[in-house]
């Protein structure tokens, strides 16, 4: 009985040991094709066909130019190596299960696991020195890298982009090395330039575009000490002009000008003008996960003691997950060459399209050596007051209280339509 025993464990044993041999055997052989990639784990039809470069999405060239669309859906597979089919395994594979040695980013609120089914490839090339895969699988973007010389060392980064269409869909960095940026543009782009957003009267530097590569720019997302630039992307289709600036993802931010519910692209000479002090504040907004972001003067405001008049502007930050929204009340005294952020707020609805409507606060000392309190709000604003370490109020969305350095206060409006709204902090 124990040798009848011993033998059932022992087929029992020797069974396991095909299992394993056979999970460990699954098209593709493991560690050596599969690169950079953790072991397989499971053998799942749908999974596996998702790791199959043969099924690979792949668009024409010309698709774009009859469709309906204007999103990533559309672009087609570019680059010198589409045809590598092992570099294009070992992209799905580490995308599937990267291993250990796999330095994996995703923007927040994006899921990093493996696709569903086989996605579609917008490239696969040598840039630089690295050998680069960028594939979409209808919510994400996924960028995988590895050295030219190896799989040691290879990265793999994720974006959200569901929804993304028009000026969301124009560009993906393609590279970051040196301080600089390389984009791979959707195939509609004619032309791209580059310009410092904090110098308007500068104009734009053509960028060269070979098989929708952009040559390389400055890239202010890694950019470190003083702010004294912040290059941006021009880009130009049949449909106008638009900018975009690199955040640190791999997706670009949209920059747009205006009123909530009516803003428009920052290409004439007056939106970048009025972007230009305010260039640097982006710098606040890097590695959000942001799709666009937006400024525009909602409010001028007459300085006491004969000082002129400051602007107050609001940026605000919408990302692609829908909450993390950032925004920024700005403060502008008359010549200065940037504006200072006078309150902020997150997560709220502040300065956007459901909700236009703003209110800040800032001391401010004048040239005489008089401290104010200034506040401002939007356009509908009946009334303004201050509560706290300052007392007064006003008719209409500004206000100016004399006052100490370093008191704090509260601020409260009052909308044409009755509500309330308190002031960014």
């Amino acid at each position: 009985m124990r040798r009848r025993q011993h033998g059932k464990a022992a087929l029992a044993a020797a069974a396991a040991v095909a299992v394993c041999g056979a999970l460990l055997a699954l098209p593709g052989g493991g560690w050596g094709p599969d690169g950079a990639a953790a072991p397989a784990y499971a053998e799942n039809p749908a999974a596996e066909a998702a790791l199959n470069p043969g099924k690979l999405t792949r668009i024409a060239p010309a698709a774009w130019e009859s469709s309906a669309r204007e999103d990533f859906s559309v672009w087609p597979a570019r680059g010198d190596l589409t045809g590598d089919t092992a570099l294009l395994r070992r992209a799905l594979a580490v995308w599937a299960r990267p291993g250990e040695s796999v330095q994996v980013s995703a923007t927040p609120g994006t899921p990093s696991g493996g696709p569903a089914g086989p996605p579609q490839l917008l490239y696969a090339g040598t840039v630089d020195n690295a050998r680069v895969v960028i594939l979409y699988d209808g919510l994400r973007i996924a960028r995988y890298a590895e050295p030219k010389d190896g799989t040691k060392g290879a990265a793999l980064d994720f974006a959200r982009v569901d929804g993304a269409t028009g000026a969301e869909a124009d560009a993906v960095v393609l590279d970051r090395a040196d301080g600089n940026v390389r984009y791979l543009t959707a195939p509609w782009v004619k032309k791209a330039a580059e310009r410092d957003l904090q110098k308007p009267n500068a104009g734009a530097l053509p960028m060269t575009i070979s098989d929708g590569i952009t040559s390389p720019m400055a890239s202010p997302a890694t950019a470190t000490g003083a702010c004294t630039s912040w290059n941006v992307l021009q880009l130009t289709d049949d449909t106008g002009t638009r900018l975009v600036s690199d955040l640190g993802e791999l997706v670009p931010a949209h920059l747009t000008s205006g009123r909530p519910g009516s803003v428009h692209e920052v290409s004439g000479s007056a939106a970048q003008h009025a972007w230009a002090p305010y260039a640097c504040s982006l710098g606040a907004m890097r590695s959000l996960g942001v799709r666009s972001v937006n400024s525009w003067q909602y409010a001028q405001q007459p300085l006491p003691d004969a000082s002129g008049a400051a602007e107050w502007v609001c940026t605000r930050a919408e990302t692609w997950r829908g909450d993390g929204e950032r925004v920024l009340a700005q403060f502008r005294t008359p010549g200065g060459t940037y504006g200072a952020v006078a309150a902020k707020a997150q997560d709220v609805s502040a300065c956007g399209a459901r909700d236009p409507h703003v209110l800040a606060g800032v001391l401010w000392k004048s040239a005489a050596g008089n401290w104010f309190l200034l506040a401002a709000g939007s356009k509908g604003t009946e009334a303004v007051s201050a509560t706290g370490g300052v007392n007064g109020s006003a008719r209409g969305g500004l206000l100016a209280v004399r006052t100490k350095q370093g008191v704090q206060a509260e601020l409260k409006g009052t909308l044409d339509d009755g509500s309330t709204i308190t002031g960014l902090r």
